[in-house]
């Protein structure tokens, strides 16, 4: 494989991230006007809410047996523009039903796109044998950052759906077709050697390691557990900001416009620090420093400290996640694929009890208290922070050495 193949590769596909995180921050930015063009109540938004991670998931399992027919790479190249034409039509209906068969086919997609961008990532880190995993989520962060601006703008100046959505589909649409024509699958395992390391009861013939879900299940914890951290930012920080800290509501709006940049940010260094000292002990900083951050904010005195604490969560949690799909790949060297899309489902299932939990505590006990449950659960990553040194603490530590080759 030439260097110049993996440098498009590599940049074909933090487009892809890229679009990505646009995409959904389009999406999730704009859920009070998609409510208020369909008309769904605030008693039935939660279910048409819930039911595009239940359904992400479903699209990632999905994908784990279509990628053993075609490559990941190919599952991409048609799985994002079905993101992109999903989120076109949330944009065009009017109808119940309609956003419930767009929002039930951006679900589905974005579970097969987030699967088929992460094994296509692990692929690529395995061919350079340095991390690079986190560069790929840094470039789904500035997507997101991107997105929500753009979502700004149309909430503004008050334009519909669809003149806010159009433009940006038509833009990414076809640069994301282009920039498939460039991605790079990772050195395939000789087909029978592919076809039984996806069988849970068979053995990794690299590792000599069972491929079980009992050995996946530490890491489906930690995503689990991240996610339940990034949607309790997401979701929550506004309402505390200003009900429990007594912010404006301008003001209110700043920690997560913060918390995105710090992932973005901490996401962008993030691969020197894994090269410098290690996966093990990067994920177990993030995990203190997340959980640190909990703690602040679930004591602060005001508003300026509480958005301390959300600045201190963005670079703590922005490590965890994409090292986790990275610790699995080295786990299931011949099964990565598999083993990506079956952890990706917990991805979908941190998101979908976060929220609910932590309003739910916030509800019939406090907010305060409630921040205590996110920050005890990330802080248990570091029970399993040596399942991120699979085959040693630095990547291609351990057994056998992935050959490294000299690209930017």
């Amino acid at each position: 494989m030439t260097d110049a193949r993996l440098r498009r590769g590599r940049a074909s596909l933090a487009l892809s991230f890229c679009a990505q995180g646009i995409a959904f921050a389009l999406l999730v930015t704009r859920i009070p006007a998609i409510q208020d063009q369909y008309g769904i109540s605030d008693g039935l938004l939660p279910a048409f809410l819930a039911g595009v991670p239940i359904l992400a998931g479903v699209g990632s399992v999905t994908t784990e047996h279509l990628v053993k027919r075609v490559a990941p790479s190919v599952a991409l190249r048609w799985v994002q523009p079905l993101v992109l034409l999903a989120l076109l039509g949330v944009a065009a209906g009017d109808r119940m039903w309609q956003a419930a068969v767009s929002l039930a086919a951006f679900g589905l997609a974005v579970g097969g796109l987030d699967a088929c961008m992460n094994m296509l990532g692990i692929s690529l880190q395995r061919a350079y044998g340095r991390s690079i995993i986190l560069g790929f989520h840094a470039a789904f962060s500035l997507g997101g950052i991107v997105g929500a601006s753009l979502a700004w703008v149309g909430a503004h100046w008050d334009l519909s759906l669809l003149v806010s959505y159009l433009p940006v589909v038509l833009v990414l649409l076809p640069l994301c077709l282009a920039g498939s024509r460039w991605y790079v699958d990772g050195e395939a395992a000789a087909p029978e050697a592919a076809s039984e390391s996806l069988e849970s009861s068979e053995s990794d013939s690299a590792g000599g390691k069972p491929v079980a879900f009992r050995l996946l299940l530490p890491l489906c914890l930690v995503m689990a557990f991240a996610y339940i951290g990034d949607s309790t930012v997401s979701n929550w920080s506004a309402k505390y900001l200003q009900d429990v800290l007594g912010s404006s509501e301008q003001l209110s709006t700043v920690p997560y416009n913060v918390y995105m940049v710090t992932t973005l940010l901490g996401r962008a260094a993030g691969d020197h620090g894994v090269r410098r000292f290690g996966a093990v002990a990067v994920v177990r900083a993030g995990a203190v420093l997340a959980s640190a951050g909990f703690a602040v904010v679930a004591v602060a005195p005001g508003p300026w400290v509480g958005m301390l604490g959300f600045t201190m969560l963005g670079f703590g949690l922005c490590v965890i996640v994409p090292q986790t799909y990275a610790a699995a790949g080295r786990l299931f060297p011949h099964a990565s694929d598999a083993a990506i899309a079956r952890l990706n489902v917990f991805n979908y299932v941190g998101y979908l009890f976060g929220s609910p939990l932590v309003g739910g505590i916030g509800g019939a006990w406090s907010y305060r208290g409630a921040m205590l449950i996110p920050m005890v659960l990330v802080l248990l990553t570091l029970v399993y922070a040596r399942s991120f040194g699979a085959e040693g603490a630095r990547y291609g530590g351990g057994h056998e050495r992935p050959r490294t080759v000299d690209v930017g």
